[in-house]
């Protein structure tokens, strides 16, 4: 591993309020000649070995070993004191670059479901048990312990959740508003008459348009929570022709372009909603983006894929060479909880080359459809409360930042899912922190 990559990898895990150059004082290396140089030297396990990294036989077997009760990918829960300076044999530093650079995904290229996701519970945070526990965060703590364990002197980690990302993907923007959405309305048997209403009358009154509660919902947490500690986005798609991009929208459209000036006055963000053909074609993503762009006339900065349904690494490397700069895509489909083992913000390392790049992973915690669909988790109300309730509590603990992913489609309330009703649960539950 390269020096930049891994300095990066260590000032990560100290975290951002202690001094960087703290990052001097930490080895990792197994030349005992240099022990004295640090005082914490995390002994290398072999991970990055030539003839190991990038095989199958470099992915963990379980069960896990633990250090402090915190699962350990690699290296053995052992200290020992030489001279001045505290040896570790808990391979944290590869820990922490498996799970922050989804390796398990590059070295499983064949374990893939049917939209080219790597499905959570294939993952090794899901089958190891800790998918629901940011454990990268954890080893943040112990390499603290640690280096008071030397002498040095630092802080606690700060609590409290440092940002809320209420982001909401524009996928289908209304039901009824097209001359599909009118066929499928008669289908319905909503009459001729309603039918008609609901393709030329008010756009409030489609039953997906829910833009209005949601601006309702959200504005209130932003008030209570200031904007700099919670933020509104919408992402947009500006292309895009495979048949799961349905349905297809224009920027120009009526319906479009009145929610995007809704969303203008709101003050939340725009980013790119990638569409679902540019995760199968990376190179469309310059295109979308220049795309949405040029109706907004402003810069677009953020992304997240549709269908969560990035490929790793070259849908990233396609988001950094069109001057993306936050993606907002890691999250499972099936799972929610810490794909990336944390709740903070981490630059993407590409684990083919191990480069490190301009580009800012926002760790995606929960998303709607995710806890109530059968073919996902599947939750019962009360049993989707207590998890995102978890969930909130963990990144409350480790100072990290929330990211929801609430669609429009799921504050209609049909009186067939719950999750009209979990989004102000949850809402409330931050407001409470």
């Amino acid at each position: 591993m390269n020096t930049q990559t891994l300095d990066y990898i260590k000032t990560f895990l100290l975290g951002d309020d202690v001094s960087p150059n703290l990052i001097q004082t930490i080895g990792y290396t197994d030349d005992r000649n240099e022990f004295y140089r640090y005082n914490v030297v995390i002994v290398p396990s072999g991970f990055f070995s030539e003839g190991v990294y990038g095989t199958p036989e470099s992915i963990p077997s379980l069960p896990l070993q633990e250090i402090d009760h915190i699962p350990l990918l690699f290296g053995t829960p052992k200290t020992r004191v030489i001279g001045d300076t505290l040896v570790v044999y808990a391979d944290i530093i590869a820990s922490t670059y498996f799970l922050i650079t989804r390796y398990e995904e590059m070295v499983r290229r064949n374990v893939r479901d049917e939209h080219g996701r790597f499905p959570g519970k294939e993952s090794l945070p899901y089958r190891a048990g800790f998918i629901l526990y940011p454990i990268v965060d954890e080893y943040r703590r112990l390499l603290r312990h640690w280096l008071r364990q030397s002498g040095l002197e630092l802080p606690d980690i700060r609590k409290g959740i440092r940002k809320v990302w209420l982001t909401h993907d524009v996928d289908a923007p209304t039901l009824y508003r097209s001359w599909k959405g009118l066929v499928r309305s008669i289908r319905d048997k909503r009459g001729l008459i309603r039918s008609f209403k609901g393709k030329f009358g008010a756009l409030e009154k489609d039953p997906y348009y829910t833009f209005p509660r949601l601006f309702e919902l959200d504005k209130e947490l932003i008030r209570l929570r200031k904007r700099e500690r919670c933020e509104a986005v919408y992402f947009i798609r500006s292309g895009g022709k495979a048949p799961q991009d349905k349905p297809h929208y224009k920027l120009n459209q009526k319906d479009i372009a009145r929610l995007i000036d809704s969303i203008e006055r709101e003050e939340a963000t725009i980013g790119l909603h990638a569409s679902y053909l540019a995760s199968e074609q990376p190179d469309s993503i310059a295109k979308e983006k220049a795309a949405l762009e040029q109706y907004t006339v402003k810069e677009i900065k953020w992304n997240r894929h549709h269908f969560l349904a990035a490929r790793e690494p070259e849908s990233l490397d396609s988001l950094e060479a069109a001057g993306i700069t936050d993606d907002f895509t890691m999250g499972y489909a099936d799972m929610v909880g810490f794909r990336l083992g944390t709740c903070r913000p981490v630059r993407w390392i590409n684990p083919v080359n191990r480069r490190l790049s301009s580009l800012l992973l926002h760790p995606l915690i929960m998303m709607d459809n995710t806890m109530e669909a059968k073919k996902y988790m599947g939750l019962s109300l009360d049993e989707a409360q207590m998890t995102g309730g978890a969930l909130i509590d963990h990144v409350e603990d480790h100072g990290g930042e929330l990211v929801l992913l609430w669609h429009n489609t799921s504050l209609y309330e049909d009186g067939k899912s719950y999750l009209p009703a979990l989004y102000p649960y949850l809402l409330e539950q931050i407001a409470n922190r």
